[in-house]
């Protein structure tokens, strides 16, 4: 791991507290929670958490904590009437082939003949019921949104953050993390 991107709090340093809601049970919301580590990277926080795992650390005390959190819509092209229909066609064929797979393999006669013929059959369906669909729901957009897009949610970096009374404990065995 790359230490210029990870960050382990040190003692010497007055340690933040955030306010963190606890999922578990009786736990109670909003409890206070130490920062122990900061990544630039999940895959990083994540390593870390099984890397206390791995020390017999016990991690129900643990969270990670997106800090920084943006919405980024990145815009991949324009919405007609004919990539509505395409769009449709191939979600409902793609659908349809599925269900008709699952549903051949219940014959106990010729499963794997009826399972084809019935996908085949179920491909041919869902395309028509999909671009029938794909054209309504463009229809219902009214031109306030002729583009297609892939959205995200990006985090600034990952904190790694415990209960205060572990904190120490848990710092002490990332420092030995490789």
């Amino acid at each position: 791991m790359d230490n210029s991107r990870t960050h382990i709090r040190d003692d010497t340093v007055p340690q933040e507290r955030v306010p963190v809601s606890d999922p578990r049970p009786g736990s109670g919301h909003g409890s206070q929670r130490t920062v122990i580590a900061s990544y630039s990277t999940y895959a990083e926080a994540q390593q870390a958490v099984d890397f206390l795992a791995d020390n017999d650390f016990d991690v129900r005390s643990i969270s990670i904590v997106a800090e920084g959190l943006s919405f980024v819509e990145r815009v991949t092209g324009k919405m007609n009437w004919g990539r509505a229909a395409l769009s449709g066609l191939l979600s409902g064929a793609l659908i349809g082939a599925f269900i008709g797979f699952i549903f051949g393999m219940f014959n106990l006669f010729a499963p794997l003949t009826s399972a084809f013929t019935l996908a085949l059959n179920g491909a041919i369906f869902g395309a028509i019921i999909g671009v029938i669909i794909g054209l309504i729901g463009y229809a219902f957009t009214g031109g306030k949104r002729d583009f297609t897009s892939v959205s995200s949610v990006n985090a600034d970096r990952f904190d790694v953050t415990s209960h205060p009374n572990v904190a120490e404990q848990a710092r002490q065995v990332l420092r030995q993390m490789p």
